[in-house]
């Protein structure tokens, strides 16, 4: 591969949108992940679709690997730069194309985040639900086929996403599905380039389903003595058919990290859940109903409501926050967090095997998860330079990946694999793998996409 000759006609085409400045380098070098910063040889800004395929173009004739960069915000080394290759950053595509409030979609440029298009959608009585607590991307969401707090009620971004516009490794644009609510027409592109992180092209548009703003939003938490009894709550909520839109799970651990570093008040730390529900006032009032019963019978504390929409938003902005909290908590310090998601009839078994193998290795380790899907995150905060702790808590991944799959679940559930979890993709679906190649050497022949995320390929 050489990058030289490239980069004389890139310069020569984006001008300063082509920079080689090591600070710029250096901000587009990794994600909110563990890994150290590993820059590309350049940054590249497009504003185009027409320019993407530019780039790539050159980029395929050279073999010069490239890494497509949205906001910065996924956690598995998805966006982990290349010392040999140059990273192409979205943040310029960043253009609302089409809402169409009537059908109830819309059309973005990649590097829309999901905050400013619900801003955009406010006074249209419409809203995108996808809601994964930081404010990513929506072409990088798509990437890593994330979901998040509500993917209980709206689903993952695979629900919501009816058609792509991609830029394959040799330039070439192609527009996939369309604005339908289906379709039989041919193979289900689409889907195929959801959760493929940039291995096989790069996503610059998206055509989105959007929901219709419920009447009704009622938001509450309700303690309890014990994780088991809340996560045994939300699986119950769940197996009864509860039309319920979050079920959001803290441990006391992390109930106590969030109540000092959000400002919470009125709140204990003790095992708490989430609830928002989302419909007619009346229909909500009945699933309220149920919902406390279920918590009662589990030791559950009376139900605390979030009284306006600004204590709501309050609320939910310290479950987003969780991240960064956590964060706080070591200086400098990085944040490995797990991802697994079980069958709903699992995942008591599943959380409580968590919290007893985080008591034997004596690390804090606050947890949070999404259990209305059977997707929990168990966090570590830890000093990078300490290889023995790192150890530590790879060593407690394994186990819960071994737990997660006997238990027939799977090792991400929207994180997506990146850099992290390789050789977890490896243990899952060993059987995919080969195909999984085909496609990519089918669309990608030199590989030069996001080269050595999802598997090796060689």
């Amino acid at each position: 591969m050489s990058i030289g000759s490239v980069e004389i006609e890139l310069k020569a085409i984006f001008g300063d949108r082509y920079s080689t400045s090591s600070s710029t380098r250096s901000n587009y070098s990794r994600g909110e992940d563990t890994y150290d910063p590993v820059l590309s040889k350049a940054v590249i800004f497009p504003e185009s679709n027409q320019e993407i395929s530019t780039i790539l173009k050159l980029c395929n004739e050279k073999n010069v690997p490239v890494v497509p960069f949205g906001t910065g915000t996924s956690l598995e080394g998805n966006v982990v730069g290349n010392e040999d290759g140059i990273t192409i950053s979205l943040e310029k595509m960043n253009k609302i194309l089409a809402v169409n409030v009537e059908d109830f979609d819309c059309r973005v440029q990649a590097n829309v985040t999901r905050e400013q298009l619900n801003e955009h959608l406010r006074e249209d009585g419409v809203f995108f639900p996808i809601d994964p607590g930081a404010n990513a991307a929506i072409g990088g969401m798509a990437a890593t086929s994330a979901s998040g707090t509500m993917a209980v009620k709206y689903g993952t971004m695979k629900s919501v996403i009816t058609g792509l516009t991609v830029v394959l490794s040799n330039g070439e644009i192609i527009n996939t599905g369309g604005r339908t609510k289906k379709t039989s027409a041919g193979y289900n592109l689409t889907n195929l380039f959801i959760g493929s992180e940039g291995t096989l092209g790069i996503i610059s548009e998206v055509q989105l389903r959007l929901s219709p703003i419920p009447e009704s939003i009622m938001s509450a938490v309700c303690h309890f003595s014990s994780l088991e009894e809340a996560v045994r709550t939300a699986q119950e909520t769940i197996q009864y058919g509860i039309p319920i839109a979050r079920i959001e799970m803290l441990n006391k651990d992390q109930m106590d990290i969030s109540i000092n570093y959000s400002k919470l008040q009125g709140v204990n730390a003790s095992p708490t859940l989430f609830f928002e529900f989302h419909g007619t006032e009346l229909a909500n009032k009945e699933s309220i109903k149920i919902v406390e019963d279920l918590s009662k019978n589990n030791n559950g504390s009376k139900f605390k409501w979030a009284a306006d929409l600004e204590e709501r938003n309050k609320l939910w902005q310290a479950r987003w926050d969780v991240y960064y909290s956590v964060k706080a908590l070591v200086n400098n310090g990085r944040v490995y967090s797990t991802d697994v998601c079980v069958p709903i009839s699992r995942i008591t078994e599943c959380v409580k095997f968590a919290e007893e193998e985080v008591n034997k290795i004596g690390l804090r380790a606050p947890m949070v998860g999404h259990l209305g899907d059977g997707n929990f995150h168990v966090l570590f905060p830890y000093n990078p330079h300490d290889k023995h702790m790192y150890k530590k808590i790879r060593e407690f991944s394994n186990k819960l990946i071994d737990k997660t799959l006997q238990l027939n679940g799977t090792i991400t559930g929207e994180h997506g694999v990146g850099l992290h979890k390789k050789n977890y993709l490896l243990k899952e679906h060993p059987d995919n793998i080969p195909v999984m190649k085909t496609i990519k050497r089918s669309l990608d022949p030199n590989n030069i996409m996001n080269p050595g995320k999802i598997f090796d390929l060689n």
